[in-house]
């Protein structure tokens, strides 16, 4: 079976919530999406959307990449080559993972669509359901505390708490938390390269009986050196998200002595899904734990990753809230949230439709 045509357009999402974190605000949501259609009918949807500060790739970039002249290559060919095909991706693209991510998607989607089943399935899926968390921007303790507890009268119980400004204003943030919400609710901070080694030296000891589920990429990401010199019992909560971009930062990473004991992996950064389960195999092997992360994307994105997710039995955390805020999207479907938990659909593909 043949594609038979490719679109691409851009779209604005909005974002009901806008949020700070340690190198940037975000107050609004872009997205370029991919539409793959055989020659029997069957579509298949991509989206991309980069953060230009972690993989150098603009939403201009990402747009320009997958023009149609750039696209030309894939018309015609036969989707049950499925990985032939993703690998070319891989080789066109090298610099614009975003773009590569979008295909991919689109590319996995139809073809598990072709096939008629749920795109978990197909990858070998290990769970029904993973927790993911919920975010909460860099602002004060009062507004800390009041978003936090607007998401747990909504029925999440597990906090991803952007750091990374002041420490100190983080240890008060924190404290906070723990003294209002006590063992009700599961804490993940993510400093975004904010720290350098005495400003997390100084977190970690004042956090010590809080039980912090993980340090998501408290140093900057290209001092992998600095990350494997850490004491031990940090590294084991720290979790690689900016120095984790391709199956080769992977492989650097999880060599002794381990920069870090969890794996962000995001389709943004990586390029797909294709090598983000290379990615996912490395950390298997290395006995690395697994967090499924995003940017402010469209629920096809998000989708993807979820069933990725689903799909590794060193799968531990899921931080998917990606879709939450936004206005409007592209499409309909996908996931199911129910207190925190999400879910996939039993439908072909991704199981997304167009609005």
């Amino acid at each position: 079976m043949k594609v038979k045509n490719i679109e691409v357009w851009r779209m604005n999402l909005g974002n009901t919530r806008p949020y700070t974190i340690a190198f940037k605000t975000v107050d609004d949501v872009d997205s370029v999406f991919v539409k793959i259609t055989l020659e029997n009918g069957v579509y298949g949807l991509g989206a991309g959307n980069p953060s230009k500060q972690v993989v150098n790739e603009s939403l201009e970039d990402t747009q320009a990449t997958l023009s149609e002249e750039n696209l030309e290559f894939l018309i015609g060919r036969d989707i049950r080559e499925i990985h032939g095909i993703l690998h070319e991706v891989m080789i066109r693209f090298p610099e614009f993972p975003a773009a590569r991510a979008a295909l991919d998607i689109a590319l996995h989607d139809v073809f598990t669509k072709y096939l008629g089943v749920p795109l978990a399935q197909f990858l070998g899926r290990k769970f029904r359901t993973l927790e993911t968390s919920v975010t909460i921007g860099i602002k004060d303790v009062k507004a800390t505390l009041e978003e936090a507890q607007e998401y747990f009268d909504m029925g999440f119980r597990c906090l991803k708490v952007k750091t990374g400004r002041a420490v100190d204003e983080d240890i008060e943030r924190i404290a906070k938390l723990k003294e209002v919400f006590a063992n009700k609710v599961k804490i993940r901070l993510d400093a975004n390269q904010g720290y350098d080694q005495a400003a997390l030296l100084k977190f970690y000891e004042s956090s010590k009986e809080w039980g912090i589920e993980l340090i998501e990429q408290p140093i900057k990401a290209d001092q992998v050196d600095v990350l494997k010199q850490l004491p031990h019992e940090i590294r084991e909560m720290i979790a690689l998200d900016e120095s984790l971009k391709s199956p080769v930062d992977a492989f650097k990473l999880a060599s002794e002595p381990i920069a870090g004991r969890i794996f962000n992996i995001k389709l943004m950064k990586s390029g797909g899904i294709f090598p983000a389960i290379q990615i996912a195999n490395i950390a298997r092997v290395a006995h690395i734990d697994l967090m499924w992360g995003c940017n402010d994307e469209s629920a096809v994105s998000i989708t993807a990753a979820l069933h990725a997710a689903l799909s590794f039995s060193n799968t531990r955390y899921i931080d998917l809230d990606g879709s939450l805020d936004l206005v409007q999207d592209a499409v309909e479907g996908g996931f199911r949230i129910d207190d925190g938990w999400m879910s996939t659909t039993e439908k072909p593909g991704l199981g997304v439709e167009l609005i």
